[in-house]
């Protein structure tokens, strides 16, 4: 897979924001694809971002039955990485 179809977006909430200020190991979270795997997205890290993965995990999110206005739907599942960096590095997002 190229770099840039690796990584989707940033997945950004508040417990994602906390853990990437931690100045001792910052946390940064992604979705990614389907098919991505660790060392994948460790490259395209390193090669969007310019900082080394000191270490990846990786979770599947689960898709979800919702109601909207009386009717069933559902809501899509995604792959999310979270990117662990050495200390002082940082990524900043545009």
């Amino acid at each position: 897979m190229e770099q840039t179809t690796v990584i989707l977006n940033p997945h950004v909430t508040e417990k994602s924001a906390f853990r990437a200020e931690d100045s001792k190991n910052p946390v940064y979270t992604f979705k990614v694809a389907q098919r991505a795997n660790k060392d994948e997205v460790a490259r395209a890290v390193k090669a969007l971002f310019k900082v080394d993965a000191v270490k990846v995990a990786m979770v599947r999110v689960p898709s979800k039955k919702v109601m909207s206005r009386g009717k069933v739907g559902t809501k899509s599942g995604y792959k999310k990485a979270m990117v662990y960096l050495k200390a002082g590095e940082k990524i900043a997002f545009a």
